[in-house]
């Protein structure tokens, strides 16, 4: 048994180091290896942010392997030492077909059938390709975008009042090709996984965007509309602003302490998440020196421990956003790099409307190509309270996003609340303003602040003379002289009366 427990493993370690060549597939269609002049820019945060993503999800599905295989391993130990066979009744065949109708995790509504039936001998029935088959049949229908003001107010009945021109604007509205590019996504990760087999993705994703359109208003202001949910990130960190996190954010092997907006470092403290990666990394090498550990897993190692060390200079060179803290959206990756007119940059300005309440923002994050409408657990949070790392604060497609291309500052820096308010207070306007009534949020900063230590006061000095206290100015009237105050002369105690004999200048002076 414990045999078989350890070539489990290295099935794993093997299942595994094919991995590498998964990671570089998945960033090859996530970031194209030519990117045009505008997303190179933006060319190492993206691809950095999308292999860590992709990595935290492989770690994931290893986790949980070695974990099923613990558990038999545990399980078959557990069980009682052989008894003396008896002998068992002839069992009969289970004939026949049986139906079941269930709801997947994922919300998709699946029947099946399994027919069993008698056949030959096992030699016989292997080699015949009707034997042992199956037939599975998948059906789901990619929806419409929203284009009309009408279909928009379907969603938020407000958004007309909220922002005025954009009936006009909608009128002249085209579909972006994004919304097209997201569903083919989607679609094209349900028939891999349909056809391997997999967990396929919930319905609740598939549906989890109402429209994308380019907007263009009469000053020439681009913007790109969305509609959709708000899942929650929950990515980033920054030592400059929060010298210290949680231990079991520090030591999670799945937080993702990157965002696709980062910024040069500006003090000497350092990230609190480069302690939990060099104890990964030492972790690593350790186990990398170890002579019982397999070829596959060193080779995995290796390249874990590379990533690693990319991970700690960026961590020690740049600062993120943190969502615990700052309001950001999240947007596809392969948006962030495109070459579009109406495509944004990580930094880009951006308001989230939910309801009647209007939030100013920038565009922080990239995120997977395959789905929309996420934001930073402090958007989240304003949005409903309740909201966290694992529950939204939206599940219906109530939420639109108004992101403004090209608008990002030309030199990143760290997060001023103030700053983006009044910035996306500009460029509403440039699109028609808020209607009357709606103003935009005004963030407060939730940011621990430093203690602030009171100097002590000055020792005193008692040998000092005292003060001379301050003469009072005197109001003379007009045509007269200002009296004199009398002068009390200063006597000092240590010199000599005034009629005393004049001191002997040398010794023996008569």
């Amino acid at each position: 048994m414990r045999d078989v427990f350890y070539l489990s493993l290295i099935g794993i370690g093997l299942l595994i180091s094919g991995n590498f060549a998964r990671i570089k597939r998945e960033l090859w269609q996530l970031i194209p290896p030519k990117l045009e002049t505008k997303a190179a820019l933006d060319a190492e945060d993206i691809y950095r942010k999308a292999e860590a993503e992709i990595r935290a999800e492989l770690d994931q599905e290893y986790a949980r392997k070695v974990k099923i295989l613990n558990e038999e391993h545990e399980a078959a130990l557990r069980k009682p030492a052989d008894k003396p066979a008896q002998p068992l009744p002839e069992p009969e065949l289970a004939l026949g077909t049986v139906t079941d109708v269930r709801k997947l995790r994922s919300g998709i509504p699946f029947k099946s059938a399994v027919t069993v039936a008698k056949g030959g001998i096992a030699s016989k029935e292997r080699v015949d390709q009707t034997s042992y088959a199956a037939t599975y049949q998948l059906s789901l229908r990619v929806p419409e975008p929203a284009k009309t003001i009408a279909e928009l107010e379907q969603t938020n009945p407000a958004i007309a009042k909220i922002l005025p021109a954009l009936p006009a604007m909608a009128e002249k509205a085209q579909v972006s090709p994004w919304f097209t590019k997201l569903y083919n996504n989607k679609v094209g990760r349900i028939r891999n996984d349909a056809n391997s087999l997999n967990e396929l993705l919930t319905k609740h994703n598939l549906y989890d965007c109402e429209t994308i359109l380019n907007l263009r208003s009469e000053s020439g202001r681009k913007v790109l509309f969305m509609q959709a949910e708000m899942d929650v990130v929950s990515d980033g960190s920054d030592g400059d602003r929060l010298a210290t996190m949680p231990e079991e954010i520090v030591n999670s092997p799945h937080y993702q302490p990157f965002t696709s907006y980062g910024w040069p470092k500006q003090t000497q403290t350092p990230n609190p998440m480069v302690a939990g990666w060099e104890k990964r990394m030492a972790g690593a090498r350790v186990e990398m020196a170890d002579k019982a550990t397999s070829a596959a897993r060193k080779a995995w190692l290796k390249d874990r421990i590379g990533y690693l060390q990319r991970g700690i200079a960026d961590l020690k060179g740049r600062s993120f956003l943190i969502a615990d803290y700052d309001p950001f959206i999240v947007l596809p990756v392969n948006v962030l790099t495109a070459n579009d007119e109406f495509s944004p940059n990580a930094g880009d300005y951006a308001v989230v409307i939910h309801g009647e309440k209007v939030y100013p923002a920038i565009v922080g994050d990239g995120g997977p190509t395959f789905k929309v409408g996420e934001a930073s657990l402090r958007m989240a949070r304003e949005i409903n309270p309740k909201a966290n790392s694992y529950s939204r604060p939206e599940s219906d497609l109530k939420v639109s996003y108004v992101v403004f291309p090209g608008s990002r500052e030309k030199e990143r820096s760290a997060p001023d609340y103030e700053k983006w308010r009044q910035r996306c207070h500009e460029l509403l306007g440039e699109m028609g303003g808020l209607g009357e009534g709606y103003q935009l949020h005004q963030w407060e900063d939730l940011l621990p602040k430093p203690a602030v230590v009171e100097p002590e006061p000055a020792p005193v000095n008692e040998e000092m003379p005292p003060l001379v206290p301050p003469v009072t100015p005197q109001v003379v009237p007009p045509g007269k002289a200002p009296a004199i105050p009398a002068i009390t002369p200063q006597i000092n105690p240590a010199a000599p009366p005034a009629d005393a004999p004049a001191p002997d200048t040398a010794p023996g002076s008569p």
